[in-house]
């Protein structure tokens, strides 16, 4: 089953979950791309831990 980090709640890196998560069949118009590296920007880590 694919895999997410998901954020439920505001704080440090110990708010980031490892998570399952479902992935549909893409629709008419729609692909599914695989991720292999994903980078993460500043603003993103701030928004995490000011909120």
């Amino acid at each position: 089953m694919p895999k997410a980090i998901r954020i439920h709640t505001t704080g440090g890196p110990e708010v980031l979950k490892w998570e399952d998560v479902e992935v549909g069949e893409p629709g008419p118009g729609q692909a599914r791309v695989r991720h292999t590296a994903v980078g993460v920007n500043f603003i993103d880590t701030y928004y995490v831990t000011s909120q």
